[in-house]
C-alpha cells in the first residue's frame, strides 16, 4: 500500500470487498476458511475469464488477468502436489467400493470430508475420479424394448 501501486492495491481492495461480502450474504463471521473459499473462488472465475479472453485474441487482459491471479495465489495456502492428491484420490475409491463412474459422487464426497478438503482443487480431482474409474455400464438391448416396437396386445376377447 505505502508502494502506492494502484494495480496491486485495486487486486486487493476487490478481494477485500469479495470477502465482505460473501461473510454478510453466509450469515457467517470472518474466518480463514472463508477468507481462502472466497480467494480460491476469485482465481477460479479469474482463469475462466483469462480463457475467454485468449479465445477473444485480446492477450492485453489475459495479460491482466495471469498478473491478478500470481497476486491473488500469494495469499492462498499451496494446494497438495499431483503424486499425494491422486494417492487421497484412490484412497477414497477403496473407502467408497466405487465401481465406475456412476459413483464418482461418493468418492468426491468422501474426499470432501477429509482434513486436507480445503487444500483440494476439485477440478483436478475429477479429472483423476475420471480417469480412474471405468464407464458406467451400458443398458443392453435385451431388457430395452426397440424404438417403434409395440407391447404384445392381449388376445381379444378375454
Amino acid at each position: 500500500m505505502k508502494a502506492r501501486d494502484a494495480g496491486t492495491l485495486m487486486v486487493l481492495r476487490t478481494a477485500d470487498a469479495a470477502i465482505q461480502r460473501a461473510a454478510m450474504d453466509g450469515g457467517k463471521p470472518l474466518d480463514e476458511a472463508l477468507v481462502v473459499a472466497t480467494l480460491r473462488k476469485a482465481v477460479k472465475n479469474l482463469n475462466d475469464a483469462k480463457a475467454e479472453f485468449a479465445r477473444g485474441g485480446r492477450i492485453d487482459l489475459v495479460t491482466a488477468n495471469e498478473t491478478e491471479i500470481k497476486l491473488l495465489e500469494k495469499y492462498l495456502p499451496a494446494g497438495l502436489d499431483a503424486a499425494r492428491l491422486e494417492a487421497l484420490v484412490v484412497e477414497a475409491i477403496k473407502a467408497t467400493g466405487a465401481q465406475s463412474k456412476k459413483d464418482m459422487g461418493k468418492v468426491i464426497g468422501a474426499l470432501k470430508q477429509r482434513p486436507e478438503a480445503s487444500l483440494i482443487d476439485f477440478g483436478v480431482v475429477s479429472k483423476i475420479v475420471q480417469a480412474k474409474l471405468p464407464p458406467a455400464p451400458v443398458a443392453t438391448g435385451k431388457d430395452v424394448p426397440e424404438a417403434g416396437s409395440q407391447s404384445p396386445k392381449p388376445p381379444a376377447g378375454s
